[in-house]
């Protein structure tokens, strides 16, 4: 019997147990999947909870419920892998030997990097929207929120879900317009990126979209401290803005396990073949979602796209036989921009965001770069399609490779 061990039950996890279930034999293979708890986060609904609009029962759901039967879930938290000895150590003193082992266990927000952001102020002026408990609280600190300066603020790429922010800033900037506060209240987006976003033709449009409902953009900007006595984000070259509300995404880091095993860099993500998703120091171990060090968004689309590669060729592998899947880096996100409009952009290692129609010529449904009704409707229907086709690991009519169908350069013929 062969043991197959993944650390971590979240998307990448447990869409990766799902589609081995349904490839490995039974009588051949033993399936184990580890979680500290049994609860599966929908982490795309964090962003509207802020703003009243899903409820907590649409967001958090039973890990069991969506594993297929033969595969067993061991809720535990991890202490360390001994990739040597092929163990994976947790913290109750179990040991669990395994023949292959995927590392899922995502990224996490770490405000105890940052001095200064949990001080004082934490939860009462300095929030966050990338846990349950920390969208629910700033639900509360918007709603009595009566004027200033709210601040928006990424102290360090990569983070999770890199559109979140300006989603959050569009949805908070049309909010306040919709209870007639927006004129009591400055919105300033401060990034450390040279733009609003990583790649010159999206962070161009995103960008202008900032311009236009009058938020301000501080770029550059790369976080020393947080001053919570006088409100204050205090940059390495002692630039200083000050808040009366700061919404920050601090720095992301993966599992610290990951450090006390030694398979990690400075970040604690491991690196990995960037086709393959392969570990570079151990070929028995994979690493996948957002634990992993490829040079791509870390998101939920990438995970998906990530797993249906992965699938395939760690059924090779274990047959003794080539990889041949090639992951392409490929990405898509809905972007909420408020006013019940969106847009999305689809993209991949080698290909910035263009604008187009996805994933039909001319017919889409949805635009690329272009704010419209039906990516809000796309965004809001993907929860749907999370809990009952892709968590369960069932066929999606998209392609893990990226198209150049339907996109166009600017300036150029389609």
């Amino acid at each position: 019997m062969k043991r197959l061990v993944i650390l971590g039950a979240g998307t990448a996890g447990t869409m990766a147990a799902n589609k081995l279930r349904r490839r490995l034999p039974m009588r051949d293979w033993q399936i184990t999947v580890v979680d500290r708890d049994n609860v599966h986060l929908y982490q795309p609904g964090l962003l509207f909870l802020p703003f009243g609009q899903h409820r907590p029962e649409h967001l958090r759901k039973s890990r069991r419920r969506f594993l297929r039967p033969g595969i067993r879930l061991e809720l535990a938290a991890v202490d360390r892998i001994d990739p040597a000895d092929k163990v994976v150590r947790l913290t109750d003193g179990q040991a669990l030997g395994y023949d292959y082992l995927v590392i899922a266990t995502g990224t996490s927000p770490r405000p105890d990097q940052t001095p200064g952001m949990l001080g004082t102020e934490w939860r009462r002026s300095i929030f966050d929207f990338y846990t349950y408990d920390g969208a629910s609280a700033l639900a509360g600190a918007l709603e009595s929120f009566r004027g200033g300066r709210l601040v928006v603020h990424i102290v360090d790429q990569p983070i999770k879900c890199p559109v979140a922010p300006l989603e959050f800033t569009f949805l908070a900037e049309a909010w306040f317009r919709q209870q007639g506060r927006r004129d009591q209240v400055e919105i300033v987006y401060v990034t450390p990126l040279s733009g609003a976003f990583t790649k010159p033709i999206a962070s161009e449009r995103l960008g202008g979209m900032l311009e236009d409902r009058k938020i301000a953009l501080e770029t550059d900007f790369l976080v020393e401290r947080i001053d919570p006595e006088r409100k204050v984000l205090v940059s390495y070259d002692e630039r200083e803005i000050p808040f009366d509300l700061l919404v920050t995404v601090p720095l992301n880091m993966g599992a610290d396990f990951v450090a006390r095993s030694g398979l990690g860099d400075e970040l604690n993500y491991v690196p990995v073949d960037r086709r393959t998703m392969q570990s570079r120091a151990y070929p028995d171990i994979f690493a996948i979602g957002d634990a992993n060090d490829l040079p791509t968004s870390k998101a939920g689309s990438v995970a998906h796209f990530s797993v249906e590669v992965f699938t395939e060729n760690f059924c090779e592998y274990v047959e003794g036989t080539a990889m041949t899947e090639q992951f392409d880096g490929h990405a898509n996100c809905f972007v909420e921009s408020g006013d019940g409009r969106g847009l999305l952009i689809d993209f991949n290692y080698d290909t910035e965001p263009l604008p187009g129609e996805y994933p039909l010529p001319r017919l889409g449904p949805f635009g690329l770069l272009r704010e419209t009704a039906r990516n809000h409707w796309g965004k809001l229907a993907f929860r749907w399609i999370y809990w009952h086709l892709l968590l369960p690991g069932r066929w999606l009519p998209l392609p893990s490779q990226m198209s150049m169908t339907g996109k166009h350069r600017p300036g150029k013929e389609n």
